[in-house]
């Protein structure tokens, strides 16, 4: 049986990298592809938002309809949709046609990762097995960003930028054809499904207009009337989505889940950690090709530092968490990360990799390790099998939450300065690194901010935390009876 269950994660484990991946691995490419396919300037960022776009606003519906609708279902469902855009971005020879398909492939992604995330909380047991395996899922993430970085150098250089995403297909052809042999199927079973309607339409509408908003403010300008203008339609429909779930009979997102403190803290470490550590990568990539010089693969390779760090602390990280729980592991993570970031401040216009970025990568990649794998446990722990789907969307949405708004904010901070410096007679590569190294302090800042959110997760799962899942057992039985006697 065991074993069974390590094949169904290691199939599962494998597409959840991809998405993961997917984020970053045309970072590197972009320039590539913007030369190829003819992009604007100001359209081939979209080549990155359109993907951040949709697996960011959609990831929360994504989990609930994996509850509802049956988990292996609609993995497979998101698989499909994610490999076959995949194939269609690496015959894309439009700049329209590729934007298209990123945002299609970003919706399989936002499917795919929540139902992965709620088969493997529900395949093994609450303790040691899942910390285990959460312990793995949590170091696949904090690796997978910086893994996209390396591919998608080494992948430009020497096949082209198309493979970037043809690479997807064949991997997700696999797993397509394992997974219904080897993942089990689970769902939340009532004898009437009941939907919310107006909760996914308010919610779906918010968190895309959020994501859009915060994606293109670095271009449009934060006080633009366009970004203001989003930002308030936003959260008009973010506040009214709240009310809704605060009385419908049957939610998207039952309010009751923030009662357990594991759930709330985490989320909130999670955006912080998505803020910080994607807008690092971030701003990163950006002073070692613009200011280095570094073609795409080196840039790629240089993140292996904190990559390879991650993954060797990930089984050390796991251990740590099952012996003296998540919150100081966590604490410690991101006060790693924040050393990093802000060790990273120092950079110079004529610096090398061995002097001043070996050591904040090697850092910030042992931060990750201590960050991503106890908010992956912590984020989970207690919570009902009803609602693993909604859980898993829940924290997946926070850290792309996160992670768009660092590298809004980030990029607007870096442009804002540069220009100050250029206006005032700096050279190109100085005004760039000042830039560079603001947006580094404002990393360092959101990290550090969580550090002491990170002590709000509990040692242990809380009272309430164990009451919601015992209740979640009991409504489970109590329907799974009553659709027997129906029959």
């Amino acid at each position: 049986m065991t074993f069974h269950r390590w094949r169904a994660f290691a199939v599962l484990a494998v597409a959840y990298f991809m998405t993961i991946v997917d984020l970053t691995i045309v970072n590197v490419a972009l320039p590539t592809i913007g030369r190829d396919l003819h992009f604007s300037e100001s359209g081939l960022q979209w080549v990155v938002t359109a993907y951040g776009l949709t697996f960011g606003g959609l990831l929360l519906l994504g989990g609930r309809a994996a509850d509802l609708l049956g988990r292996r279902r609609i993995f497979l469902l998101g698989l499909t949709i994610f490999t076959a855009a995949s194939l269609a971005c690496g015959l894309a020879r439009d700049d329209v046609f590729l934007i298209v398909m990123r945002g299609v492939q970003g919706l399989g992604a936002a499917v795919v990762l929540p139902a992965a995330l709620s088969i493997v909380m529900n395949t093994f047991a609450e303790g040691a097995d899942r910390n285990k395996a959460l312990g793995l899922w949590g170091g696949l993430g904090a690796a997978g960003a910086t893994v996209g970085l390396i591919t998608g150098g080494l992948l430009t250089k020497y096949a082209g930028w198309e493979y970037i995403f043809l690479l997807n297909v064949p991997i997700g052809v696999a797993a397509l054809l394992l997974a219904p042999r080897v993942v089990p199927e689970s769902r939340l079973e009532t004898v009437r499904r009941r939907y919310d309607p107006l909760g996914g339409l308010t919610v779906t509408g918010g968190l895309l207009l959020l994501v859009y908003a915060i994606s293109t403010a670095p271009q449009d300008g934060w006080a633009s009337g366009k970004t203001i203008g989003s930002l308030i339609v936003a959260g008009l429909l973010l506040v009214a989505f709240v009310l809704v779930e605060a009385r419908v009979e049957a939610p998207l997102l039952p309010l009751r889940i923030f009662r357990m403190r594991g759930v709330t803290g985490a989320n909130a470490v999670g955006f912080l950690l998505g803020g910080s550590f994607f807008a690092f990568i971030f701003i990163g990539t950006l002073y070692m090709q613009q200011v280095l010089g570094y073609s795409a693969l080196t840039t790629g390779l240089a993140w292996l530092a904190a990559s390879l760090t991650s993954v060797a602390l990930a089984g050390l990280s796991q251990l740590l968490v099952t012996r003296i729980g998540p919150a100081p592991i966590l604490a410690t993570g991101m006060a790693l990360i924040t050393g990093g970031t802000l060790w990273a401040t120092r950079v110079g216009v004529h610096g090398s990799f061995w002097a001043d970025l070996a050591g904040p990568f090697f850092v910030a990649g042992a931060g990750t390790a201590f960050a991503f794998i106890p908010i992956s446990i912590a984020g989970l722990t207690g919570v009902a099998e009803r609602d693993a789907g909604l859980a898993s969307g829940l924290l997946n949405t926070a850290q792309q939450l996160g992670g768009a708004l660092g590298v809004a904010v980030t990029s607007t901070v870096a442009a804002s300065h540069t220009g100050t410096l250029v206006a005032s007679g700096r050279s190109s590569a100085a005004a760039l690194t000042g830039g560079f190294q603001w947006a580094l302090w404002v990393c360092t800042a959101i990290a550090v901010l969580a550090v002491p959110v990170s002590l709000v997760v509990p040692r242990r799962p809380s009272v309430a935390a164990r009451s919601s899942r015992d209740s979640g057992a009991r409504v489970e039985q109590s329907t799974n009876r009553d659709a027997t006697y129906a029959r």
